[in-house]
């Protein structure tokens, strides 16, 4: 398998045809480091690589609005639509390339019904394996001519909340990592699903112009699943290879925004963007001689930390309101937006971050907020 991933049999075409978004849930951004991934490590060796994805925070309301028209956590709307301004009327990516094209999304749950809007093709299946989420993507691609197919595989991020939730007494308690780990055994089995999706592609003569995206929706953290509070939850590996795409590069930065409209380039389709939080296209991907884009704005990066730092900061100020009814008060009046012009904009709000007009603006507004929320809290009212 590894011979036939080699460079040896890499051949270019002119033109991609496909490109294939295989997503390993939960894919912890050092488990290509610290598992057994030979396959992707060879195709790594081939392509070009973001150690750390980032991605919003994996969060997912079950109740309020987000929950009305959104079935899965924010990063996968996100991706689809590819701006944190995310609206369940926004164009997703598959809608736009199944204006010409036939596209699909096979995955092992019914979890991202939300996001599988304008394929031409859809099978989620909770009661598949990982290996039949495989076999029915090839049968796909082998029957239709597939332009953009999403390939999830589901186990690694259940096996990560079993270790984060039901593990206890177990060799591998809240450690992801630990001496029989049902996540390790997920990644590494995808690994192996991975090489034969590979394989299939290079036999039946659709490697040569197929590009390929091999990342996951959100991360992991070490003791399992991905809580908000952890960077290992916002971060994941990006990998692309195959056709055109440049060999042995790394890139320094990169946001799951940015996949929408890197995908639609790379297919060639043209989109009028209209969303000002929309991701970037990053042509540094593509083989040449290419200036790689250090000044990525680090939107989601600074959001996520923004939303931690709230969240710390409101926990000391809701203890100190305990005993202190000035700091209750000023809560109160910050929760109410009576201090300041805008709202924090928090998980809780993400569907009003388009009142912001540009991510430059909401990072702005929030870190106002975050500077009057420090200024309480110096002010020794505990």
């Amino acid at each position: 398998m590894l011979l036939l991933l080699s460079s040896n049999y890499w051949l270019m075409a002119s033109k991609t045809t496909r490109v294939i978004l295989f997503t390993i849930d939960g894919l912890h951004w050092e488990a290509p480091k610290k598992l057994a991934m030979q396959v992707f490590n060879t195709l790594k060796e081939e392509g070009t690589y973001v150690e750390k994805s980032y991605m919003i925070v994996p969060h997912h309301p079950t109740v309020g609005e987000y929950s009305e028209f959104n079935s899965c956590s924010f990063p996968n709307p996100i991706l689809h639509q590819g701006t944190i301004f995310i609206d369940h009327r926004n164009e997703m990516v598959q809608e736009v390339i199944s204006t010409e094209f036939q596209t699909a999304f096979v995955v092992n749950t019914q979890a991202y019904q939300s996001v599988a809007r304008g394929f031409t093709t859809t099978i989620m299946d909770p009661f598949l394996s990982d290996a039949e989420v495989l076999e029915n993507a090839i049968v796909l691609l082998d029957s239709q001519d597939i332009r953009f197919i999403r390939i999830h595989l589901q186990s690694p991020g259940t096996m990560g909340e079993k270790i984060a939730l039901h593990s206890a007494k177990k060799s591998y308690d809240n450690n992801i990592w630990a001496v029989g780990s049902p996540y390790v055994e997920a990644i590494e089995n995808a690994d192996l699903l991975l090489g034969k999706l590979i394989l299939y592609l290079k036999k039946s003569g659709k490697w040569a112009d197929t590009i390929m995206i091999i990342t996951s929706d959100h991360g992991q953290s070490n003791n399992g699943w991905h809580p908000m509070m952890d960077e290992n939850s916002w971060t994941t590996p990006m990998l692309f290879v195959g056709n055109g795409i440049a060999r042995q590069r790394a890139l320094p930065y990169f946001e799951h925004t940015d996949l929408m409209p890197t995908i639609l380039w790379l297919l060639g389709i043209q989109r009028v963007v209209d969303n000002t939080g929309q991701g970037r296209v990053i042509e540094a991907v593509k083989e040449g001689d290419v200036q790689i884009d250090c000044n990525h704005p680090q939107y989601i990066k600074i959001i996520n930390e923004q939303i931690k730092q709230y969240s710390i900061l409101h926990a000391k100020l809701t203890l100190a309101s305990e005993n202190n009814l000035i700091i209750a008060n000023l809560l109160a009046s910050l929760n109410n937006q009576n201090l300041t012009p805008e709202p924090f904009y928090h998980q809780d709000r993400i569907l009003e971050w388009h009142n912001a007009g540009s991510p430059d603006h909401l990072i702005e507004a929030n870190e106002i907020i975050l500077s009057r929320m420090r200024e309480y809290l110096k002010r020794n009212y505990f």
